[in-house]
């Protein structure tokens, strides 16, 4: 792990510093670091990705814990130094790019490296990473929906990002990443951290997060994709009615009966989608699915 003196020096040798629009905020406190690696208790057999790996801090510490360690950081000069400080870790690979191919999925050079490490390992995907702030929910509800899945998540993201990921149905923060998590697993505020954890240090206060995928749960869902596009559906338009929603859907969405799929959940129409809990959107989506199948 690398002290903010020793990232410092790593990042004046090569003439650069940290890009505020990259979210580039290293997580310099070593004991916040430790914890996070503790709460996913990572073993030989996972593969981990961390996201926005910077100068390879807690890369370093992955690589001594897990499988393989999938690391990606989209600046081309951290990158390097990355590259040259972890040269002896077999086990990881570090990849310069830019995690998301687009807004809704992930880059298939990262996907495919993914999904090879799945081969060749028994054990669990993680995404492990103090998130850069611009990508963090994308890529978690990416690794949610697939084609690639996480096992589990332990990232730091701004504390207003917490806040959406644990809200609950009708409070001011709930939204499309809370219904995912929720519908798919186990949501948990690990600890708040302050700005001084950080180097820069952001304007705002952060917060280790930890999901874990529930099998049984995800399981409930028989068509992912079509879940996703029911709660962006409704989602989007939050403050509507589901009736009035309901009217804007396109596509196969377009070619259900709305009234009848909200009497068989017993859903009102005239209830906002905000209104409705994770569950609620997992029951439309099962029968809408054996709809579409008829």
């Amino acid at each position: 792990m690398q002290t903010k003196q020793k990232i410092r020096q790593l990042l004046s040798a090569t003439g650069i510093r940290p890009n505020r629009k990259l979210g580039q905020h290293f997580l310099i406190d070593l004991n916040l670091m430790q914890l996070l690696v503790d709460c996913a208790n990572v073993h030989k057999d996972d593969i981990v990705l961390e996201v926005g790996c910077g100068t390879g801090s807690l890369t370093e510490v992955l690589a001594q814990r897990a499988g393989t360690v999938v690391a990606v950081e989209i600046d081309r000069c951290l990158a390097a130094i990355a590259k040259g400080l972890l040269a002896d870790c077999k086990n990881v690979e570090i990849i310069n790019c830019d995690v998301l191919k687009s807004k809704n999925s992930i880059n298939q050079t990262v996907v495919g490296i993914l999904q090879a490490a799945r081969g060749q390992h028994s054990g669990r995907l993680l995404l492990l990473a103090n998130l850069p702030y611009n990508v963090a929910s994308p890529v978690m509800a990416d690794l949610i929906t697939g084609p690639v899945t996480a096992d589990a998540m332990f990232v730091t993201v701004q504390k207003e990002l917490a806040d959406r990921m644990t809200a609950e149905p009708g409070s001011k923060n709930y939204g499309i990443l809370s219904i995912l998590l929720c519908a798919t697993g186990e949501v948990e505020a690990v600890r708040t951290l302050k700005p001084s954890v950080f180097w820069p240090p952001p304007q705002v206060d952060s917060a280790m997060i930890s999901f874990v995928r529930l099998t049984d749960r995800s399981n409930r869902i028989k068509d992912m994709q079509l879940f996703t596009e029911i709660v962006r559906l409704f989602m989007g338009h939050r403050r509507k009615t589901l009736k009035a929603c309901a009217r804007l859907a396109r596509g196969k969405l377009a070619k259900i009966d709305w009234q009848r799929v909200f009497e068989l959940c017993s859903i009102t129409a005239s209830q906002r989608p905000e209104q409705l809990g994770p569950q609620d959107y997992v029951s439309m989506t099962n029968l809408c699915c054996d709809h579409l199948k008829r």
